[in-house]
């Protein structure tokens, strides 16, 4: 076990590289005036700022596993944290317009390296320690889409004087000395890459194992909740004639994902590997998503407050349990196929809401595909044997 002035060296760099899970993705929709001012885009290109590398966290994951097998997730972190860089500082050559959606690409694919490396990273890097790690650097996931999409406009943008440009660069350049740093750190020997001889690596996810799909659609209805609340939450205040509440239920449901990742911090080793918080923040999505749905004012909010806690904790749960259930060998093929899953389906189950609310001409339907894979995930998580395997192995 590594001496406790390392132990928190690893944490630290593990929760400032987690930072770049969620923050080059959603820097973007706080730029997307000052983008459009010049570019004139429309709609869904400027929404597909924001969704292309949600998808690209489900495509990506596949070929991540490929280079983490190749190149061992210390080094794959490195590549991953280089080409986010150089992609999300690249966005900001356009026009012509495609460049920066190529490079919007490039982000995604670059954080679909990164996500199924962390959970072989805190094997590696924190033994005895391996659920306090996981939940140190999904704190750092969670803070960076707090800092990404609350820091730009009030303090970034006057900052860099209105340029889009340089916001970019002002949050992507750090991600280079992050790489930096985990290379020094692994050439001093702070962190530990050997974990035992156990066979060649493993690039293949298990999609032929029921474990991945049962974490897959748990985490999916985690991120579908979280993505397509936001994505529809001026919609549907609006349709109930409550548009003026935006602003507070956007603070209330994303400021309470922070405050989950804190809760998580300090109570990981109680929580992460038993099956039952799984179920109560299962029931806590489905449960938020109504209460939003059907309830006003400081009802309303509470449903936001519990929905936004719900799904932190949910993410948590579940991206931490990977590296308890599994060898270190095994931990990133069975995150990447997690990851396919889930953000797959935090991608289509959003874009099928929208789909349904169209077709009948009601905003609300919007959340009937969220509630309804909300639900499955409950079922899996009571009915999952898997799911509690991680408890004998955590006591």
């Amino acid at each position: 076990m590594p001496e406790p002035p390392n132990r928190i060296l690893i944490l630290v760099i593990l929760w400032f590289a987690g930072l770049y899970l969620r923050l080059p993705v959603l820097i973007a929709p706080p730029l997307t005036p000052l983008i459009d001012a010049e570019l004139a885009l429309n709609q869904t290109q400027l929404g597909a700022l924001t969704t292309i590398p949600v998808l690209m966290l489900s495509l990506g994951a596949l070929p991540g596993a490929v280079i983490i097998a190749r190149l061992g997730p210390a080094l794959a972190l490195v590549a991953a944290l280089v080409l986010l860089t150089l992609a999300s500082i690249g966005r900001g050559l356009a026009p012509p317009v495609w460049i920066l959606f190529l490079n919007t690409t490039f982000v995604g694919l670059a954080i679909a390296v990164m996500q199924p490396a962390f959970p072989s990273l805190v094997q590696r890097w924190c033994p005895g320690f391996v659920a306090l790690g996981s939940a140190v650097y999904m704190n750092g996931m969670l803070m960076g889409e707090f800092i990404g999409g609350g820091l730009t406009i009030p303090l970034v943008i006057p900052f860099v004087d209105n340029d889009w440009r340089a916001a970019l660069a002002f949050w992507s350049l750090p991600a280079i000395l992050i790489a930096g740093v985990v290379l020094l750190c692994r050439r001093l020997g702070v962190t530990e890459e050997s974990v035992g001889k156990e066979g060649p690596p493993i690039w293949k996810p298990p999609l032929g194992e029921l474990r991945v799909w049962q974490l897959g659609i748990i985490l999916g209805a985690a991120a579908a909740g979280y993505f397509g609340t936001n994505a529809y939450m001026p919609t549907l205040l609006e349709f109930k004639q409550i548009p003026e509440d935006l602003p507070h239920y956007l603070l209330v449901f994303n400021g309470t994902q922070v405050v989950g990742s804190l809760i998580m911090v300090a109570l990981t080793t109680r929580l992460v590997g038993s099956v039952r918080p799984i179920i109560v923040v299962s029931w806590g999505t489905l449960l938020g998503l109504i209460g939003i749905l059907l309830l006003d004012g400081f009802l309303g909010l509470m449903g936001a407050i519990v929905l936004g806690l719900s799904t932190c904790i949910q993410l948590i749960l579940v991206v931490a349990l990977v590296p308890l259930i599994s060898s270190s060998r095994e931990s990133a093929p069975l995150a990447a196929g997690m990851f396919m899953i889930a953000y797959l389906l935090g991608f289509i189950v959003p874009l099928l809401g929208g789909l349904i609310a169209d077709a009948f001409a009601s905003p609300a339907m919007t959340f009937t595909p969220l509630m309804l894979l909300a639900i499955v995930a409950i079922a899996i998580s009571h009915t999952s044997d898997n799911l509690g395997a991680a408890e004998a192995h955590s006591n």
